[in-house]
C-alpha cells in the first residue's frame, strides 16, 4: 500500500498565502523602519546644526538673597539670545529663575552674572539657552 502525498505539486497552485503574508510584512517592515531613521536624522539634524548657542555653568556662589553665576556661552558671531538659570533651595523648591540675555559679535561670552533669589540657593542650574 502506497500512501498519499499531502503536498501540492510545485508551481501549479502559484505561492502559498503564508509565502505572499511573509513578503507584505517585509516590505511594510522595510518601510516604517526607512521613516523611523528619516525621522530620527531629522531631529538628530534640527538639534545639533540649529543649535545658535550653548552654554554651561562653570561654578556658582550663593548668598542668602542671591546666586553669583559663572556662565560660559558659545554663540555664533552676531548671533543674540538668552540663557535661563533657576536655583533650588534645600527643600527642592524653585527660588529664582531668570534669563539673561548676550549680545555683541564674539563668540565666547564668559560672564559672572546674579540670579536673586527668594531664599538661600543651593543650586544653580541652566534650563537652556535660545536664539532670538
Amino acid at each position: 500500500m502506497s500512501t498519499a502525498s499531502t503536498r501540492l505539486p510545485e508551481g501549479r497552485y502559484g505561492r502559498s498565502s503564508d509565502a505572499r503574508a511573509d513578503r507584505r510584512l517585509k516590505v511594510a517592515g522595510t518601510v516604517l523602519g526607512a521613516a523611523l531613521l528619516a525621522l530620527i536624522g531629522y531631529f538628530a539634524y534640527h538639534y545639533v546644526a540649529q543649535s545658535d548657542i550653548s552654554a554651561q555653568v562653570v561654578t556658582f556662589q550663593a548668598s542668602d538673597d542671591a546666586v553669583k553665576v559663572h556662565l560660559e556661552v558659545h554663540k555664533d558671531s552676531g548671533t543674540t539670545g538668552y540663557c535661563t538659570l533657576r536655583s533650588q533651595g534645600a527643600d527642592g523648591a524653585e527660588v529664582g529663575r531668570a534669563d539673561f540675555r548676550f549680545t555683541g559679535s564674539a563668540t565666547r561670552v564668559d560672564k559672572v552674572v546674579t540670579l536673586r533669589t527668594t531664599a538661600k540657593g543651593m543650586t544653580a542650574e541652566l534650563l537652556g539657552c535660545h536664539a532670538g
